[in-house]
């Protein structure tokens, strides 16, 4: 099977099921745990935008001109406070109301440890799963992405708001009382609230009472030892598929991000 890679398709049940998007088909990975398979890139990177054939991809499958002028490649999806929708200079308005001006929630997630994290509200619990967290909490629901960045950033004083990926693929972490872990930070960050309520309005910002949501991986088998495999340097990835995790595939050789290489054309073969 010959095709251009996308990131991983989830679906959250017990354990969470994979498929990995080759081209126009869907590989059922999880049937694939415990048996040797090979994924050879064909030295072809087609941007994942407009189709045309680059040399190098940029932001996760771009070509450098889709790249320039995409919205959704913009730094400010990379850090949400420096949104800058309401100043006119989105560089797709259209695309920015769609995904931008819409709720938000910020939560709180058990991956390589405790983080705070954001996600639109279509992303839940696809966001969590990309992230390979082993729990997570919603923990505020806002209108707009640059408010749940403001948010994130306020918690983010207190806590990480990225994950050590390494960490991650070594197992399971321990379970966390997230909800605990929430009301311990939320009133450390109440002044900043209370401005934010000032700024955008009362209800802007709403306080959560949800429920702990909890994600089981399909691995056998965690690495101790993490080497990491890079199509740019190495055009073949083999070995016997131990587990997957967030958007890692974890072989008995090394692991691989398929999420880095969306758009390099790739065969499958098992």
């Amino acid at each position: 099977m010959q095709g251009t890679l996308s990131k991983l398709k989830a679906t959250h049940t017990q354990p969470i099921q994979y498929k990995l998007p080759i081209g126009d088909e869907l590989i059922e990975l999880n049937e694939y745990i415990g048996k040797h398979i090979t994924l050879t890139h064909t030295g072809n990177i087609f941007c994942c935008n407009c189709g045309k054939k680059t040399k190098k991809s940029y932001s996760q499958g771009h070509c450098f001109v889709c790249m320039k002028k995409l919205a959704s490649c913009d730094m400010c999806i990379m850090k949400p406070e420096t949104c800058h929708f309401e100043q006119g200079t989105c560089r797709e308005p259209q695309w920015g109301e769609e995904n931008c001006m819409i709720p938000h929630y910020v939560y709180l997630a058990n991956t390589s440890g405790l983080k705070v994290g954001i996600t639109r509200h279509t992303q839940i619990p696809t966001r969590w799963i990309d992230q390979g967290a082993t729990q997570a909490l919603p923990i505020f629901k806002v209108q707009t992405r640059l408010q749940s960045g403001l948010v994130e950033v306020a918690l983010a004083q207190f806590i990480a708001d990225k994950t050590n990926w390494r960490n991650m693929l070594k197992g399971v972490s321990e379970d966390m009382d997230l909800k605990a872990c929430a009301n311990e930070l939320i009133p450390q960050i109440k002044h900043k609230l209370d401005e934010l309520a000032e700024l955008f309005g009362a209800t802007a910002i709403e306080c959560l009472d949800e429920d702990v949501v909890d994600l089981s991986f399909p691995v056998e088998h965690f690495p101790t030892k993490i080497t990491s495999f890079n199509f740019d340097k190495n055009p073949e990835v083999s070995g016997v598929l131990q587990g997957i995790k967030g958007q890692y595939l974890i072989f008995d050789t090394g692991v691989i991000n398929i999420r880095k290489f969306t758009a390099y054309e790739i065969t499958f073969s098992a």
